[in-house]
């Protein structure tokens, strides 16, 4: 099986790196690991490409239409905006057996489909919304199933984005909230690290110490709500003890409107998703 990437920035070359570190087999458990030699990918830059060959030891172009007639899976990676011309190029030369896997934000299974010049009932089409975390194993990716995939296209699928985190296969209606709940939060999640970390170092802990502290505490939190599978209020009122420091600062958050804030921020990537 071949694998093709269109696009080499930092969400594709985070899948590839997940693929290559957990020799995850493409046709199941008990199947042929995926090797550098299974995948070929594409980038606007000979330096891109240059770069990323030297890293992974696989096949790059600059030509899409080369990765577009190789893959028997074809991620496409690039941008939204530049999706439309990218379709217009490959869709002459992609195979009508070979799955797609989009993780361009904002654009409908429908709209794909459509740019390709397909019917999406009958088009192997799978959209992904990775997050950052993503480069480091640690990403959250929202899957929709388009209509023309079968059982096998969404169980590889979900084992491709499985190499670099974990994966929740959701409807396609509800893919704009989980791109603002998984997609965009990471940039929330690091203004509140280092909100955190300022407050430390008001208190007179050296910068340093304080993003650390910050970081391990959010980052130990959700692997807890994640592994025990309790209810995040609850977890809540584990720390806040009667009269003590945390519900001290648990009221200064209500005071500032804390989770009505957030509330809001999802609600506005929401907003923005819809309008892509």
């Amino acid at each position: 099986m071949k694998i093709g990437f269109i696009g080499l920035g930092n969400m594709a070359t985070a899948i590839i790196g997940g693929l290559l570190a957990k020799g995850m087999a493409a046709t199941g458990e008990d199947g042929p690991a995926i090797t550098a030699a299974d995948i070929i990918g594409s980038a606007k830059t000979p330096e891109t490409c240059q770069a990323q060959a030297q890293r992974f030891a696989i096949a790059t172009t600059t030509d899409n239409r080369e990765v577009a007639t190789a893959a028997d899976v074809l991620v496409l990676a690039v941008k939204p905006m530049f999706f439309p011309e990218v379709a217009r190029e490959i869709a002459g030369t992609l195979r009508e057996d070979t799955l797609v896997i989009s993780i361009a934000a904002g654009l409908t299974v429908e709209r794909i489909a459509q740019l390709f010049g397909r019917d999406a009932d009958s088009f192997r089409l799978m959209r992904c919304m990775p997050n950052t975390p993503a480069l480091v194993g640690a990403g959250c990716t929202a899957v929709v199933r388009g209509p023309g995939a079968t059982d096998s296209d969404a169980a590889l699928c979900t084992r491709l984005m499985d190499s670099c985190g974990r994966t929740i296969l959701i409807p396609e209606r509800l893919m704009d909230a989980a791109s603002a709940v998984a997609g965009s939060s990471p940039a929330f999640a690091f203004m509140f690290i280092e909100a955190l970390a300022d407050g430390a170092v008001e208190a007179g802990m050296p910068r340093a110490q304080a993003y650390q502290f910050a970081a391990a505490a959010l980052a130990g939190s959700a692997q807890l709500l994640l592994e025990t599978g309790q209810h995040p209020g609850q977890l809540k009122d584990m720390v806040c003890s009667p009269g003590g420091t945390t519900i001290e600062g648990v009221k200064a958050l209500e005071d500032g409107a804390f989770r009505a804030t957030v509330m809001d921020a999802v609600a506005a990537c929401v907003e923005k998703a819809r309008q892509l």
